[in-house]
Protein backbone atom coordinates (compact mmCIF):
# COMPACT_ATOMS: atom_id res chain seq x y z
CA UNK A 1 0.00 0.00 0.00
CA UNK A 2 1.96 3.16 -1.12
CA UNK A 3 0.81 6.13 1.52
CA UNK A 4 -1.18 8.67 0.89
CA UNK A 5 0.31 12.78 1.57
CA UNK A 6 -2.32 15.00 2.62
CA UNK A 7 -1.74 18.97 2.50
CA UNK A 8 -2.64 20.37 5.57
CA UNK A 9 -6.31 21.36 4.56
CA UNK A 10 -7.35 17.97 2.97
CA UNK A 11 -6.20 16.80 6.50
CA UNK A 12 -8.24 19.56 8.29
CA UNK A 13 -11.38 18.60 6.09
CA UNK A 14 -11.30 14.94 7.52
CA UNK A 15 -12.59 15.85 11.24
CA UNK A 16 -14.63 18.94 9.83
CA UNK A 17 -13.91 22.37 10.77
CA UNK A 18 -15.27 21.98 14.48
CA UNK A 19 -12.45 19.40 15.36
CA UNK A 20 -9.26 20.69 17.21
CA UNK A 21 -6.97 18.92 19.09
CA UNK A 22 -5.75 19.91 22.54
CA UNK A 23 -1.85 18.74 23.32
CA UNK A 24 0.51 19.87 26.31
CA UNK A 25 3.42 22.71 24.89
CA UNK A 26 6.05 24.46 27.01
CA UNK A 27 6.95 27.80 27.69
CA UNK A 28 9.79 27.74 26.03
CA UNK A 29 7.38 26.66 22.68
CA UNK A 30 4.95 29.23 23.15
CA UNK A 31 8.09 31.77 23.70
CA UNK A 32 9.76 31.17 20.76
CA UNK A 33 7.19 30.89 18.35
CA UNK A 34 4.89 34.51 19.89
CA UNK A 35 5.77 37.98 18.98
CA UNK A 36 7.87 39.70 21.98
CA UNK A 37 5.12 42.43 21.87
CA UNK A 38 2.01 39.94 22.33
CA UNK A 39 3.54 38.57 25.67
CA UNK A 40 4.87 42.10 26.90
CA UNK A 41 2.41 41.32 29.62
CA UNK A 42 2.61 37.43 30.16
CA UNK A 43 4.95 35.49 32.67
CA UNK A 44 6.28 32.41 31.54
CA UNK A 45 8.52 30.11 32.72
CA UNK A 46 10.72 27.88 29.55
CA UNK A 47 10.31 24.65 31.42
CA UNK A 48 5.91 25.79 32.55
CA UNK A 49 3.81 23.21 30.98
CA UNK A 50 0.39 24.61 29.09
CA UNK A 51 -1.79 23.48 27.00
CA UNK A 52 -2.82 24.33 23.00
CA UNK A 53 -5.52 24.61 21.44
CA UNK A 54 -5.28 23.68 17.86
CA UNK A 55 -7.08 23.16 14.27
CA UNK A 56 -6.79 19.92 12.66
CA UNK A 57 -4.47 22.18 9.98
CA UNK A 58 -2.24 22.78 12.89
CA UNK A 59 -2.50 26.86 13.42
CA UNK A 60 -2.60 27.26 16.91
CA UNK A 61 -6.07 29.08 18.39
CA UNK A 62 -5.84 29.34 22.16
CA UNK A 63 -3.37 28.40 24.90
CA UNK A 64 -4.58 28.05 28.19
CA UNK A 65 -2.77 26.97 31.84
CA UNK A 66 -4.60 23.26 32.26
CA UNK A 67 -5.94 21.15 30.15
CA UNK A 68 -9.61 21.35 31.49
CA UNK A 69 -9.41 24.94 30.65
CA UNK A 70 -8.11 24.17 27.37
CA UNK A 71 -11.10 21.88 26.60
CA UNK A 72 -13.25 24.24 28.33
CA UNK A 73 -12.54 26.78 26.03
CA UNK A 74 -13.04 24.42 23.04
CA UNK A 75 -16.55 23.32 24.11
CA UNK A 76 -17.88 27.04 24.83
CA UNK A 77 -16.47 28.00 21.13
CA UNK A 78 -18.50 25.10 19.74
CA UNK A 79 -15.53 23.17 18.72
CA UNK A 80 -14.89 18.87 19.31
CA UNK A 81 -11.76 18.64 21.29
CA UNK A 82 -9.99 16.16 21.44
CA UNK A 83 -6.13 15.25 23.12
CA UNK A 84 -3.16 14.78 21.69
CA UNK A 85 0.40 13.29 23.77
Amino acid sequence: MTPVKLTNEAFAALGGPSLVYVRPVTGAEIIASTPVAALHHVELEPDQTLYAVHRADGERLAVMSDRDAAMAAALAHELAPVSVH
